[in-house]
């Protein structure tokens, strides 16, 4: 059962994502920071971890997660070191995603030979 819940919470996040692409003008750009925008808003209200805790992979897997990591890691460091913690939490969960992605691509363009 947690296998069908997380495919359909899922893919109904890809599919609104797709019917949002389909009928609006706005950019994969566009919907990337509106999806991580509304995972922070989320997890600022507190909404979010129910959402996990229900649908598991199906909602930590699509790029809303991005946007629940950095406000989770945010209002983890405000908690322990006060207005310092905006700046450190932000940098301490983000760089882990962000230097995979580059390590990732690099490896990539290595085996694959892209061309210019």
């Amino acid at each position: 059962m947690n296998y069908l819940t997380a495919f359909l919470v899922g893919g109904l996040v890809c599919g609104l994502g797709q019917i949002f692409l389909d009928f609006t003008n706005y950019t994969p750009a566009h919907l990337l920071v509106i999806l991580v925008v509304i995972g922070a808003i989320l997890t600022g209200l507190g909404w979010f971890q129910p959402i996990i805790d229900f649908a598991g992979a199906g909602i930590t897997v699509p790029v809303i997660n991005f946007g629940h990591v950095l406000t989770k890691g945010v209002l983890t460091e405000v908690e322990r070191e006060g207005i310092l913690g905006l700046f450190a939490g932000i940098l301490e969960v983000g760089s882990t995603g962000v230097s995979a992605s580059v390590v990732i691509g690099f490896l990539m363009a290595v085996i694959f030979h892209p061309k210019e």
